[in-house]
């Protein structure tokens, strides 16, 4: 395979930061300027247009290529709960790119647009759809590195109150090896815990952690990593309506060591999928239509699923207009304090995704022994649905030998009847005879 150099280069616009792709051999020297502003963060859900702000992403060089993807794209029918967890081997590959169209009315919502297990890794393509029933909401789907594995749940409809659980830690799996004619992919390549697939353009195998419940539209904006070390955390700007907290953006950090242009990353990005999915790709891997209209139901572990053709999709640069970035910024070293903070936002977020993992623990916990006094009350309604049934049968047949006693009686009563008739008539026969005729 051919190795391009690729070049990202800082060319200040009014008000943007505009980054270009190109071939070259010699890398362009940093400007010095002053540091950026905040990046804007998307506080309303309903925005239609957003776009990262880079700290610094200016001048960088590097010899790396991503390779083709072979891509099965198709559509799923998803369930309307939580599927079932599925364990496989390898890591869903970098995102693709598939930019919502208009939403067709307020009540749909975006669904697809990410990687899900079939068999293999396929790409569920993205597209509006309705809820299957009022109030309804769309739970994004789930992704785990857990030893060196990946746990794997699908997305799925849920009522208001329903979110994604988490699988118990102790859970035990059947891994999923894939279908025939379907290579094996990479491992998983980062820390444990949640995550969601690398940018476009990525390494393969990479993961980025993240939150419970983080779309995986969200790194749509960001650029190419080729080492560990990309992380979300969540934006410290909900909004809380009816006792429904709601995170409006996340945050995406990366050093310069995992990126594809040796630049640091600190993005703020909306946590909405169909507002991150509509951000200007880095790299340009964009999703192809699937071959065929039917719906796949979510995978079943052990099942075999029949998958048509992949596509090849050819990851390639393209320009980016970055908002609020007025300057591009050469990179410096961090000063001891801010490495110190930096590693006191790691501790937290270590932190935080330990609390996350005992939440998730103990919601199972509590799933389950929910699950055990639903199991053990309808054992116990069983149960007294099978004495009462015994009692009603004990009923019938007490019933059943009074009713043969009154007719035994009742038959006693008439022979008896009949006798003594038939003793008087006897009697009075006899007595209607002559006295010679009765000697």
């Amino acid at each position: 395979m051919r190795s391009y150099r690729w070049v990202f280069a800082g060319i200040v616009t009014t008000g943007n930061l505009l980054l270009c792709a190109c071939h070259s051999s010699t890398p362009a020297p940093p400007t010095a300027s002053e540091p950026p502003p905040t990046a804007p963060t998307a506080t309303d859900d309903n925005a239609t247009t957003a776009a990262p702000a880079p700290d610094s992403f200016v001048s960088g060089e590097t010899d790396y290529a991503p390779e083709p993807l072979q891509v099965v794209s198709v559509y799923e029918q998803a369930p309307e709960q939580e599927p079932a967890a599925v364990e496989v081997a390898s890591a869903p590959p970098p995102m693709l790119y598939e930019a919502p169209s208009p939403q067709p009315t307020p009540e749909d919502d975006w669904t697809g647009g990410y990687w899900a297990w079939q068999g293999n890794w396929v790409w569920v393509s993205g597209r509006w759809l309705p809820p299957p029933r009022p109030h309804y909401h769309w739970v994004q789907p789930y992704y785990e590195h857990r030893g060196d594995r990946v746990i794997f749940i699908d997305g799925f409809w849920g009522a208001a109150d329903v979110r994604m659980v988490a699988p118990a830690p102790g859970l035990t799996l059947s891994l999923q090896m894939p279908g025939p004619g379907f290579p094996p992919g990479p491992p998983p390549d980062g820390p444990e815990g949640v995550f969601v697939p690398p940018p476009p353009g990525s390494r393969s195998g990479l993961i980025v952690p993240a939150p419970l419940g983080t779309p995986p539209a969200v790194v749509m904006g960001a650029p190419p990593v080729v080492n560990v070390g990309m992380r979300i955390t969540r934006t410290v700007n909900e909004t809380t309506i009816n006792n429904t907290t709601t995170i409006n953006n996340v945050t995406i950090y990366a050093p310069a060591t995992a990126t594809v242009n040796h630049q640091a990353v600190n993005l703020a990005v909306p946590a909405v999928a169909r507002l991150a999915a509509m951000l200007p790709p880095v790299v340009r891997a964009p999703a192809p239509h699937p071959t065929e209209q039917r719906a796949l139901p979510s995978f079943i572990a052990g099942s075999h699923v029949e998958l048509p053709a992949p596509t090849t999709v050819r990851p390639v640069p393209v320009h980016v207009a970055a908002l609020a970035a007025p300057r591009a910024v050469p990179a410096a070293p961090a000063p001891p304090a801010a490495r110190a903070a930096d590693a006191q936002r790691q501790a937290e977020e270590a932190q935080q995704r330990v609390r996350e993992a005992q939440q998730a623990a103990s919601a199972a916990a509590e799933a389950a022994s929910q699950r055990a006094a639903e199991a053990h009350a309808a054992q116990a309604r069983q149960e007294e649905a099978r004495q009462e049934e015994s009692r009603q049968e004990e009923s019938r047949q007490e019933e059943a030998r009074q009713r043969e006693a009154r007719e035994q009686a009742e038959r006693a009563a008439e022979a008896k009847q009949k006798a003594d008739e038939a003793k008087k008539k006897a009697e009075e026969a006899k007595a209607k005879k002559p006295p010679n005729e009765q000697r």
